[in-house]
């Protein structure tokens, strides 16, 4: 009996527990209330930044959103978002020279990132694209690539509706504070420090 009156008022403090909250999620779902693009940047030296960005993209295009990607570094790997977001109409600009410690070529990797700036800046004042992503773009401003200043203006004078991602370690202060949402990936283990390779259809 008295087992039974214990697991009862255990079952009514938590009924309580979830009702204080949510009475709280539903106040701050009211008070919601504002309509525009976001912009969010995923930074961080954790793993899953851009497949957190490239999941944002397919769950966009789930919804009939139009969606146009930029890709930084990354550019001579296969890669099976590339695969699939493509085949269903999204359009990638691509920087071809891969990692930059791998070209150590600074003109040559600043003018690849210039050209890919050049190819998304205009979907940046598209009123008809609802998404763009910018991945890896942080890296570009750390090694001054692009110019910050050019990058913010465009994704603050965007069209007011159009959501922005932006992923990448180290992310600029100026971007940092522009944005709607900010998350940092923390990297508490990863599989390569202990000697594993990347893999297909896992990493890439």
């Amino acid at each position: 009996m008295g087992r039974r009156s214990m697991a009862q008022r255990d079952a009514e403090k938590h009924k309580a527990r979830q009702q204080t909250l949510k009475t709280a999620v539903n106040a701050k779902v009211s008070a919601a209330t504002a309509q525009r693009g976001i912009v969010m940047v995923l930074t961080g030296n954790g793993k899953g930044k851009s497949t957190a960005g490239f999941g944002t993209v397919l769950r966009a295009v789930g919804h009939g959103l139009n969606c146009q990607v930029a890709q930084f570094i990354k550019g001579e790997w296969a890669c099976g978002e590339r695969n699939v977001l493509e085949s269903l109409g999204v359009p990638f600009y691509v920087m071809k020279t891969g990692f930059t410690w791998d070209t150590q070529d600074r003109e040559a990797d600043t003018r690849a990132a210039q050209a890919v700036w050049a190819q998304i800046k205009p979907a940046l004042a598209d009123p008809t694209v609802d998404l763009v992503l910018l991945d890896e773009l942080t890296y570009m401003l750390s090694f001054h690539y692009l110019e910050i200043d050019e990058v913010v203006e465009a994704i603050a004078k965007r069209p007011v509706d159009q959501h922005v991602i932006v992923t990448g370690r180290a992310c600029h202060r100026k971007l940092t504070e522009l944005a709607d949402t900010v998350s940092e990936i923390a990297a508490v283990k990863h599989a390569f420090e202990a000697g594993i390779k990347a893999q297909a259809g896992f990493d890439w």
